[in-house]
C-alpha cells in the first residue's frame, strides 16, 4: 500500500475513490472497502481512500473534550493494508481545508488532484464545509465532472448501521463483545510498559504497566479484562487491569492500565506491547487485605483461561 501525506507524489489517474474518517476501520467500512478494490479491478482502475489526520472535531472544537478514538493513525494504517487497498491519502486537516465548499471539494480536490473516476461511500455520507456535502451532491455534479457514484446502505451492511459511535458507546460501558462484533477484530490498545508500583509481583501476579500511546485513544470502562498480549511478534494470554487499584492505591490515585501475561517472565520495561481484549470479567473491587485480592486473582485467571481456551 502506498502512502500520501501530501500529493505531489500521487500519479493515480483511474482513482476507485472512498473518503471518510475510517475511525476503528469497523466492518461497515471494511464493506466499503473491499468495494472500492473490487471495483478497481473490474474496471482496470486503483483503489485510493481519502482520510484525514487530525480528527476534524479535534481541529475545530479544540476546547471539546472528543471524539476519543477507536485507532490511532497507526492502527488505521495496518487495517487499511492487510484489507488490501493500494492507495492511502491522510490529507492534513486544517481550519482552512474545513472552510471549502462541497463544489470545490469535489472539483479541486477529488476530480482534478485525486482523479476519481468512481466515488464509492456508506451510508449517510456527509463531506466539506459544515457537512454541505452529501450523496445528493455527489450525483448531482458526477455527469458534469465525469465520475460515478454509488451507495453502500445500511441494509447491505448485514442489515446492521454499524457505526463509530456505536463501538465507542460499547466500549465505554465496556460491552468488548459488542464492540468487538461490529468491529470484526479485538479492540486493541498498544503501548509501551513503563515502571509501576510492583505490587502485583509480591502477590504472585507480575503485571506489565500501559502508558498507552495517542492520547486521544479511546480507553474502556475500568473494570478486569480477558485479553492476549503481542510482544515482538509472539502472542500471549493473559489479562488487564483499568482503574485506581482500590485496595492498594490510597493517595494521588491515578488511573492505570495493568496487564499480567501468563506463564511469562522477562523484563520488558520499555518495550512495546499490543494488547488485543477479548472481554470484559467484572467491576473493580476494594478487597479487605491483600490475601483477599490475591484470591480473587486466582479466580480471574482460571476464568480468562477457559475464555481464551
Amino acid at each position: 500500500m502506498k502512502i500520501y501525506r501530501d500529493l505531489s507524489s500521487y500519479k493515480v489517474e483511474h482513482a476507485i475513490l472512498t473518503q471518510g474518517t475510517f475511525d476503528g476501520v469497523h466492518l461497515g467500512h471494511r464493506q466499503i472497502i473491499e468495494r472500492i478494490i473490487e471495483t478497481a479491478r473490474e474496471e482496470k482502475g486503483e483503489s485510493v481512500l481519502l482520510t484525514f489526520h487530525p480528527h476534524p472535531r479535534h481541529v475545530l472544537f479544540p476546547d471539546i473534550e472528543g471524539p476519543m478514538l477507536l485507532s490511532s493513525l497507526e492502527e488505521k494504517i495496518q487495517k487499511l493494508e492487510e484489507i488490501g487497498l493500494e492507495h492511502l491519502i491522510i490529507y492534513p486537516f486544517t481550519k482552512d481545508f474545513s472552510r471549502m465548499d462541497a463544489v470545490h471539494f469535489v472539483r479541486d480536490l477529488l476530480v482534478n488532484q485525486i482523479h476519481a473516476k468512481k466515488i464509492i461511500v456508506g451510508y449517510d455520507h456527509h463531506f466539506a464545509r459544515n457537512r454541505e456535502g452529501n450523496l445528493s451532491t455527489l450525483i448531482e455534479l458526477g455527469p458534469l465532472y465525469d465520475f460515478e457514484v454509488e451507495e453502500i446502505s445500511a441494509q447491505e451492511i448485514d442489515d446492521i448501521n454499524i457505526s463509530s459511535t456505536k463501538i465507542r458507546k460499547a466500549i465505554e460501558e465496556g460491552d468488548l463483545t459488542t464492540a468487538n462484533k461490529y468491529l470484526g477484530y479485538e479492540y486493541v490498545l498498544n503501548g509501551s510498559v513503563i515502571k509501576g508500583k510492583q505490587v502485583g509481583r509480591t502477590l504472585g501476579y507480575p503485571t506489565a504497566n500501559l502508558n498507552v500511546n495517542g492520547q486521544v485513544k479511546l480507553i474502556p470502562k475500568d473494570g478486569i479484562y480477558v485479553v492476549k498480549a503481542r510482544i515482538e511478534d509472539k502472542l500471549y494470554k493473559g489479562m488487564m487491569s483499568i482503574g485506581f487499584n482500590p485496595t492498594v492505591q490510597t493517595e494521588n490515585r491515578q488511573r492505570h492500565i495493568e496487564v499480567n501475561i501468563f506463564d511469562f517472565d522477562q523484563d520488558i520495561y520499555g518495550k512495546d506491547v499490543e494488547v488485543s481484549i477479548v472481554q470484559r470479567l467484572r467491576d473493580e473491587e476494594k478487597f479487605e487485605d491483600l490475601e483477599g485480592l490475591k484470591r480473587k486473582l486466582h479466580e480471574d485467571k482460571v476464568r480468562s483461561l477457559e475464555i481464551l481456551g
